[in-house]
């Protein structure tokens, strides 16, 4: 499976959280937008966001190509997101769990859908284990029990997911394998259309000893920097290097680990003093004490590139692998929303509510 596809498939896979979490944030957004109104609109929405009879869940909750998915069910997805999310559901509003029900219970319908077209798939207990070795790989093994425990899933149950995930990528994958090709040529076209992307300025590779000031340091305290910068500068002249002192003595903590290494960097992306010393610098060059917001840098300038456009040869690879991704994800959405679409459902919800005029002008925050 294409490392694209696989990326886009995560969308698919234990996601309920996410599912959620949107859904909360979108519910957040409408309601901080309605404490903006006026007093009347809010009273109006304070009073609609409390739950009544009316608003019982009904039971089922949708019929999917006449197999029913019951309140029960729909409540332990819910519940299971709420617990993957660390998100106690005392915390959300009437809207904002409405919004969440939606979410789950339309991820629980596409779940349905690929489940019963990719019932033939085989996946092995090899396809599953890797997976799962995979995932585990990216996080300490305490922080995936953890997050096993607090979603409140066993590690077989996990396997059971993961084992339906992988067979419905693998349906999906088949459905959409003729529409994701890339050519040589598809890239060279968006290569000379976006000729503009491929431009890089010009850039400089530097290092660093930051001598840090603190915004409300006295002016001791700046006067003692310049003189440890000052003092610094020397021992490097006579010979020291330049990236075991900057080790030792740099107040940089995301640098001096690297003795200091900044890495490539375009004018302007460095504050203005420091930028401007780097760049009319040699490479092997030294600053003296330069002065910034920050503190004192003494700079040491490790590598210079003109400015250029990238040949599409150098690019090409990327560019195919882009595209790639691109058609997948327009693909699988094509394709899930058609298998919706076209699908026997019926949802017993009660649907959400239009957001006003007023909301739909506001910008999202």
């Amino acid at each position: 499976m294409c490392a694209s596809f696989a990326a886009h498939m995560k969308s698919l896979r234990l996601t309920l959280a996410a599912f959620l979490l949107a859904g909360i944030a979108t519910a957040h957004a409408a309601d901080s937008k309605k404490d903006s109104a006026k007093s009347d609109k809010k009273a109006s929405a304070d009073k609609s966001a409390t739950p009544g009879k009316s608003d019982a869940m009904p039971d089922p909750v949708a019929v999917v190509e006449g197999k029913p998915i019951s309140k029960a069910e729909l409540q332990k997805e819910f519940n299971s997101a709420l617990a993957a999310a660390g998100k106690p559901a005392s915390d959300l509003t009437a809207a904002q769990k409405q919004q969440g029900y939606h979410e789950v219970l339309n991820h629980m319908i596409i779940e349905r859908l690929l489940l019963k077209r990719a019932a033939d798939v085989k996946v092995t207990d090899e396809d599953v284990d890797k997976s799962i070795a995979q995932f585990k790989a990216q996080i300490p093994e305490d922080k995936f029990n953890e997050e096993l425990k607090k979603s409140g899933l066993t590690l077989e149950k996990v396997k059971e997911n993961v084992r339906t995930s992988l067979k419905n990528e693998k349906w999906i994958e088949s459905q959409i394998a003729d529409k994701v090709a890339v050519t040589d040529a598809d890239a060279q076209a968006f290569y000379d259309k976006n000729a503009d992307k491929f431009k890089q300025p010009e850039s400089v590779r530097a290092s660093h000893i930051l001598f840090a000031i603190p915004q409300d340091a006295k002016p001791e305290v700046a006067t003692e920097k310049e003189k440890l910068a000052k003092a610094t500068e020397e021992r490097i002249k006579k010979g020291e290097d330049f990236a075991k002192l900057a080790t030792e003595l740099s107040d940089d903590p995301g640098s001096k680990a690297n003795g200091g290494d900044l890495s490539f960097f375009a004018r302007g992306e460095m504050v203005p003093e420091f930028s401007d010393t780097a760049f009319k610098l040699k490479v092997g060059d030294v600053s003296d004490p330069v002065k910034s917001q920050f503190g004192y840098h003494i700079i040491k300038v490790t590598g210079k590139k003109e400015a250029r456009t990238v040949p599409f040869d150098e690019t090409k690879d990327k560019l195919v692998a882009y595209l790639k991704e691109q058609k997948s994800r327009q693909a699988v959405t094509q394709l899930i929303s058609s298998l919706r679409e076209k699908a026997d459902v019926k949802v017993n919800l009660a649907p959400l509510p239009a957001p006003s005029a007023a909301e739909q002008l506001a910008p999202t925050p």
